[in-house]
């Protein structure tokens, strides 16, 4: 194992914290050449993929990766910005909000960092600019509220694999999931009701989360249960009925059954219910991507309306708005309790 060179490192400098803010990741650009890149890397994550190695390979290779990435780069152009993706923007938004009310609080004692679990900036590269800065004590935030071992556990591996690259580790604290914190329930509802009050309120409120293989649930993975304790705990804030809001599952892939309802499948049944006006929102993902901006307020907004629905309203995920920066800010400061926010090392000769 050759480990980076940590010659340069200041034995004596100013110790600090460091806060890595981790999101799922995007291409670098709506093309099909940095979509296939992306999508090398998402997909070979047998965290995301559980089917050997073996048997894989030819499939993602000689199949998908030759077929796939031009359809989601024709879907990215759609929601593709002058400053470019939404997702990497909304994230660098919050990691500067977060950064800027830790500095008021801590001065340069805290240093806050955004990485992508895959594509850019890398943990790798987030990781470095928080030891330049002098973190020696790390908390890890992946952006997921519900755990699932696709994306936690995931991004777990991935800081697991830079560690084995350092001679000296930082004292590291892990964030598991948030799904019931109660500032992100508040930030939650405070974004739906935002929603109301500028857009008017349907009759009934959809929550979309997500999919995940029904195989993950069966063999213990949480997050379907995290999901709905999120939607259990939001709709009572918001005071509502039973009648009154859904979840349902989205963004499934494959012939393998997914965890349901499923959302496209459930907006299209909604009209013949009787429910021809609905509100949808993704408590699930912390920043606005292709999944909420192209699939749900596009597509599946076209779903419905060609079902029979209405009235079709998305509610933008929480992304930089106060409440979600207030929700991360009080997260991450419980979870630095206990550690000194400024410490010298001693200075010592050269041996």
């Amino acid at each position: 194992m050759k480990y980076r060179d940590e010659s340069k490192a200041s034995h004596n400098r100013k110790s600090s914290i460091g806060v890595l803010l981790v999101n799922l990741g995007t291409p670098d650009a709506p093309t099909t050449t940095a979509v296939r890149r992306y999508l090398a890397q998402f997909l070979w994550d047998p965290r995301v993929v559980e089917i050997p190695r073996i048997l894989w390979w030819p499939i993602l290779h000689l199949i998908i990766l030759n077929t796939r990435p031009a359809k989601s780069a024709k879907l990215y152009r759609k929601i593709w910005t002058a400053q470019g993706s939404p997702l990497l923007i909304n994230s660098q938004r919050q990691c500067e909000a977060i950064a800027d009310r830790l500095q008021q609080r801590f001065q340069n004692r805290i240093v806050v960092s955004l990485a992508m679990r895959y594509g850019q900036p890398s943990i790798s590269e987030g990781l470095e600019q928080l030891y330049e800065a002098g973190a020696d004590k790390l908390l890890v935030l992946p952006l997921y509220p519900q755990y699932s071992a696709t994306t936690t556990a995931s991004t777990f591996d991935a800081l697991a694999d830079e560690m084995k690259t350092r001679r000296k580790l930082p004292e590291i604290r892990f964030v598991y999931g948030y799904c019931d914190e109660p500032s992100y329930i508040k930030a939650l509802a405070a974004r739906i009701e935002q929603g109301w009050r500028y857009n008017g309120r349907a009759k009934l409120l959809l929550l979309s989360y997500h999919g995940l293989p029904r195989r993950c649930h069966e063999l213990g993975d949480p997050y379907y249960r995290e999901c709905h304790k999120t939607s259990k705990l939001l709709a009572e804030l918001l005071g509502l009925e039973d009648t009154q809001w859904r979840i349902s599952f989205q963004s499934r892939l494959g012939r393998l059954e997914w965890l349901k309802p499923y959302t496209d499948k459930t907006l299209e049944q909604l009209p013949a219910e009787g429910i021809k006006s609905v509100d949808v929102f993704c408590p699930g993902f912390a920043a606005d991507c292709l999944e909420t901006l192209e699939e749900i307020a596009m597509g599946n907004r076209q779903r419905f309306l060609a079902a029979g629905g209405e009235q079709f309203s998305y509610i933008p995920a929480l992304n930089d708005s106060a409440e979600h920066i207030d929700a991360l800010t009080s997260l991450i400061l419980r979870h630095i309790e206990g550690w000194p926010q400024h410490c010298v090392a001693p200075e010592q000769s050269d041996p």
